[in-house]
């Protein structure tokens, strides 16, 4: 079974989770290396100067970064505000009047200290201050899963951004072979060798080619403003150079499972710190249906003049203790244990599907990256295949040697073929992007102690 940890009451319902210790899916065995497991600044790896800029650039800029750190801050003032149930009220009352009635004239002033506190026997106070310590600890989470998601979010579109610098330069480079191919058609056209329709069929591709072009610009524009969003910079004071994927390094993954994903990852984490504070909301509830006492107490000074208001005759005080037992309130507090408990049970169950997801997100990064690597190669092939049948097909039309439709099926071919190469490649660094957001970005290296143990 898996513990929530110590925080958590230990009259809590259990998740009822069975959890691996460790599991390499590839061989079935425990193995972690712990060399494989991400660094702390993993965005790194991939090896792109601009690419680090813009992370770092959105780890300090973002706005929903900001907007987290700021419920980090109301969360903490929540606690304090709950807290101080715990502690007794004191309050400083000063009064002076004076009245006139009937030709008579009397006046009065008074200082005292009023003092309240009630006994928290049944912990409902200590109860609510644990609810709001672990809703300010999950907040802190909740801080990490943002930016989490930000640096991901900040990667993918940087990508996308050389993917679409990629497919801009393939489809340039193909409308280039087609109005050389255009040209070589039209100089056989002059010499009787080829027909209008060659022509023809050679303009269809070279504008079909060219029509490609402003789709793929918007796309750039599109994905260079979503990184002027993430840094919180308008788009017209951002300057993205970008490049291409294949500048850009694969880092190394190794398909470990480690149990130690439900420490590491921060929504695992804020699911956990949820449920400890509807545990404590749970225990506040029921200590609500159970009676409450009160401890009141006033002293100080009474005088009708001010002069004497400090002398020992003037002190005044009293004290007295207050028991109320609920009876009858319509069923409130009943509906609110009865809430709390629905709500415990729900944060129950987010936690289980956190745990539960946590792993299957791994798995499927696992597959995505062999799998994107796998289609990646292949299409390399497919490129390389493509690029020599165009090749001989414009040797063969300088010889007069080939007819048209053949040659417009290798330029279709290759183009279509380079064009996937883009998108491959850049499904595969997205699928490394998606492990590291799995594993929940980059983790602490374990202790040198912890090493020699071994």
């Amino acid at each position: 079974m898996l513990p929530l940890g110590g925080c958590l009451l230990t009259d809590k319902p259990e998740p009822g989770l069975d959890v691996p210790q460790a599991y390499d899916r590839a061989s079935k065995i425990p193995a972690v290396a712990e060399a494989a497991l991400p660094p702390l600044d993993w965005w790194r790896s991939f090896r792109s100067r601009e690419l680090t800029e813009l992370i770092e650039e959105a780890r300090v800029a973002n706005l929903d970064i900001a907007a987290a750190i700021a419920r980090i801050v109301q969360a903490d003032a929540q606690s304090r505000i709950t807290g101080s149930a715990l502690l007794p009220v004191v309050d400083l009352n000063g009064d002076a009047t004076r009245t006139h009635q009937a030709g008579v004239s009397a006046k009065s002033v008074s200082a005292t200290l009023t003092a309240s506190y009630e006994i928290d026997f049944w912990g409902k106070n200590r109860a609510a201050l644990r609810a709001a310590e672990e809703t300010a600890v999950a907040s802190r989470y909740d801080r990490e899963v943002v930016g989490l998601t930000t640096v991901v979010a900040t990667a993918n579109a940087y990508f996308q951004v050389l993917a679409a610098q990629d497919r801009l330069q393939v489809a340039r480079e193909n409308i280039a072979s087609a109005s050389r191919v255009l040209n070589l058609i039209q100089q056989r056209l002059n010499a009787g060798t080829a027909s209008a329709l060659d022509t023809a069929q050679q303009e269809s591709l070279l504008a079909t080619q060219r029509a490609a072009v402003p789709l793929l610009e918007q796309t750039l524009t599109q994905n260079r403003n979503a990184l002027a969003l993430l840094i919180a910079r308008s788009p017209e004071s951002v300057r993205v150079r970008g490049g291409s994927l294949r500048g850009v390094a694969y880092p190394r993954v190794t398909p470990g499972l480690p149990s130690e994903l439900l420490a590491q990852r921060p929504d695992i984490r804020e699911a956990e710190a949820q449920l400890a504070a509807a545990n404590a909301n749970v225990e506040n509830a029921r200590a609500q249906m159970l009676p409450s006492i009160t401890l009141t107490g006033e002293g100080g000074y009474q005088s009708a003049v001010l002069k004497t208001l400090l002398r020992p005759e003037s002190a005044l005080y009293s004290l007295s203790a207050g028991l109320t037992q609920p009876i009858f309130d319509g069923f409130r507090l009943q509906g609110n244990l009865d809430l709390q408990k629905g709500r415990q049970d729900e944060l129950l169950q987010n936690y289980r599907k956190s745990v539960i997801s946590g792993f299957v997100d791994v798995e499927n990064a696992l597959d995505g990256i062999r799998q994107t690597a796998l289609r990646e190669r292949l299409q390399r092939d497919v490129v390389t295949a493509s690029q020599r049948a165009f090749d001989l097909s414009e040797q063969r039309l300088n010889q007069g040697t080939i007819d048209q439709v053949t040659l417009l099926q290798t330029q279709q071919t290759l183009f279509s073929a380079q064009d996937t190469l883009a998108q491959a490649r850049l499904a595969h660094v997205q699928a490394i992007v998606s492990l590291y957001q799995a594993l929940g970005g980059g983790w602490l290296p374990k202790p040198l102690e912890a090493a020699d143990a071994r």
